[in-house]
């Protein structure tokens, strides 16, 4: 039997930002970001509204027809690199974790820079949240238009029957119908085994977050029939 898949939309919020909050509690990139089981609890759905409202308002989220799974997607065009450095800020962002990210460009000196705004909006005292958004904003790939799967949840107590490949299949099925790359970061060495089995590889380099996890960029090729 196939899994029923829908678009999500602004009333499924709520749904959305529970289910990242639940699957991300103990991935070793949360941990890092809010440190402490307690504190972790209370503040981390904050980064996953903040996640689902860029996304919500520049993506799209598909989401399974029981509500146990999602995954957050952004359309990430090429680069323009013959208009020269870019003045603006376009937030886009992680999974596979992954996806903690946001783009800025600058030195982080801009209060008004997304990265810091990010802070701002979750936790303004923890230097974190801005640290992991310009981390991810400056290794992300730019060359290339691609799919980016900034972050896949599934349940806690759905985990294990197939419902993030069939999240991740819809959007790469039409991904090779249009000759769309696609890329993530994986968030532990475990997650690039199921990457891997979709087509995606490691690009060779990982991102280590300062005295935490690493993270895995993975790259993937549209497939041709």
């Amino acid at each position: 039997m196939g899994v029923g898949i829908r678009t999500a939309g602004e009333s499924d919020r709520e749904l959305v930002v529970r289910l990242l909050d639940e699957a991300f509690q103990d991935d070793p990139v949360s941990n890092w970001v809010f440190p402490g089981a307690e504190y972790r609890r209370r503040v981390h759905h904050r980064l996953m509204a903040a996640f689902t409202d860029a996304v919500l308002a520049d993506g799209w989220i598909d989401v399974t027809e029981d509500g146990s799974a999602c995954a957050l997607w952004l359309p990430y065009p090429a680069a323009d690199h013959s208009a020269g450095p870019r003045e603006d800020t376009e937030g886009n962002q992680a999974d596979g974790h992954g996806g903690h990210g946001g783009n800025d460009g600058n030195d982080g000196n801009d209060g008004n820079d997304e990265a810091v705004q990010l802070r701002k909006a979750v936790d303004p005292e923890n230097e974190r949240v801005e640290w992991i958004a310009r981390l991810m904003a400056k290794e992300h790939p730019t060359d290339r238009a691609h799919a980016y799967l900034w972050m896949i949840a599934v349940a806690p107590d759905r985990q294990s029957e197939g419902l993030g490949t069939a999240l991740i299949r819809r959007v790469l099925d039409r991904c090779d119908r249009e000759g769309l790359p696609a890329y993530l970061e994986a968030s532990s060495a475990r997650s690039t085994k199921l990457y891997e089995r979709l087509g995606f590889a490691f690009t060779g380099r990982t991102l280590d977050l300062p005295d935490g996890p690493r993270m895995w960029p993975m790259w993937r090729e549209p497939r041709t029939r």
